[in-house]
């Protein structure tokens, strides 16, 4: 008879549905928001384009959006960011 060792459930981190790109694309927002490179990150290509000519129009005032856009990510909860960016794929703000 074949015994059976429990298992260790609380050595085993938690299996993420999708791999949360909060903090990667917060920092890009920050520094790189006038290229849009934030968006691409999360996959919001057309947003992206947008982000990167709006900020050449402008002179690189558009690149205050990125900017805020990066504090907004680093400042919401993991699974709020998550539920917002990702899975409800809101594009701006």
């Amino acid at each position: 008879m074949e015994t059976t060792r429990p298992t260790e459930d609380w050595n085993n981190p938690p299996v993420r549905r999708e791999e949360n790109k909060k903090v990667l694309a917060g920092v890009l927002g920050i520094v790189l928001g006038g290229f849009g490179v934030h968006k691409f990150v999360l996959g919001y290509t057309q947003e992206g384009i947008i982000q990167l000519v709006v900020t050449l129009v402008t002179c690189g005032m558009g690149s205050l959006i990125g900017f805020v856009e990066g504090i907004i990510y680093l400042t919401k909860t993991d699974e709020d960011f998550y539920q917002t960016y990702q899975v409800g794929k809101k594009g701006w703000f």
